[in-house]
Formats: structure tokens, C-alpha cells, sequence
């Protein structure tokens, strides 16, 4: 599995060229490095892949920001994804049903251990048919897209 390939597939779109995976959680949320030096957040779960940090300095000083920190383990939705579905394996993550985007939850029901590549790859697709709506939006998702 390509991770870096697989999110230029999946997710080109937002402009990210990522050379280098920094970090990653059990959500498949994803720090990337890019060829400029900017450090990008793939986070399936909210739909989006955006720069966090325009540097390494930035980059060094969102990672002692609690609020960040906070969001980035989630440790108590990452225990609850273990009591309800069991550990990881090679290649898996935990992921939402019904990402936040669509107003899903962290709820045991809404929870799944899925491939990571599935995970990046629907999250770049849905991304790319919402990424112009405005909150709210009422949509109908293509899976084929």
C-alpha cells in the first residue's frame, strides 16, 4: 500500500503533493509533508485535506497546541472504537459510517474498522462533490464518482 500515492490519487484535487507521511492516528487521519515544505491534515472523518502548518516552526508549534492535540488522538473515541470493534490490524483504521460532513457521529453504531486506501479514497471522493456547498447543503451522494 502507497499511502502518498494513494492521497495524490484521491484527494490531487485540494492541490496537495504530498512527499512524505509525518504521523498518522487510528482514525486514518494523516499529517503529510509536501514538496514545499508545508505540512497538510487528511482527515476523513470531517472530509477535508488542508495545510495545517506553512513550516516546520509552524508545524512544531500546532503540535504542542492542546486543542490540536486533543483532536488528533481522541483517545476516547479510539477506546470506544476498541470496545465496540476490536483492535486494528495491518492496514486498517477506524473510520465513520456517516462522516462528521454529513452530520454523523462518534457513536459505536457509526463506527467501522475499514482498509485505509478505502478510507482515503472515499473521503477524497465525497470531498470533491461537497467541497463548493455551503453548510447545510442537501445533497445526493454519487458513488461512482
Amino acid at each position: 500500500m502507497d499511502i502518498i500515492q494513494t492521497v495524490k490519487d484521491a484527494w490531487g484535487w485540494t492541490g496537495i503533493a504530498p512527499v512524505e507521511v509525518v504521523t498518522e492516528n487510528d482514525f486514518a487521519n494523516f499529517i503529510l509533508k509536501d514538496e514545499a515544505d508545508k505540512f497538510w491534515r487528511l482527515c476523513p472523518e470531517d472530509v477535508y485535506c488542508k495545510v495545517v502548518a506553512d513550516s516546520i516552526e509552524a508545524y512544531n508549534k500546532l503540535i504542542t497546541d492542546e486543542d490540536f492535540v486533543y483532536d488528533w488522538f481522541v483517545d476516547a473515541y479510539v477506546e470506544d472504537a476498541k470496545a465496540t470493534l476490536g483492535e486494528l490490524t495491518e492496514g486498517q483504521k477506524y473510520t465513520l459510517i456517516i462522516p462528521g460532513a454529513l452530520d454523523g457521529d462518534y457513536d459505536g453504531d457509526n463506527m467501522k474498522i475499514a482498509p485505509i486506501e478505502d478510507i482515503i479514497c472515499a473521503s477524497g471522493a465525497l470531498g470533491k462533490q461537497i467541497k463548493d456547498l455551503p453548510d447545510g447543503s442537501k445533497i445526493a451522494f454519487d458513488a461512482a464518482a
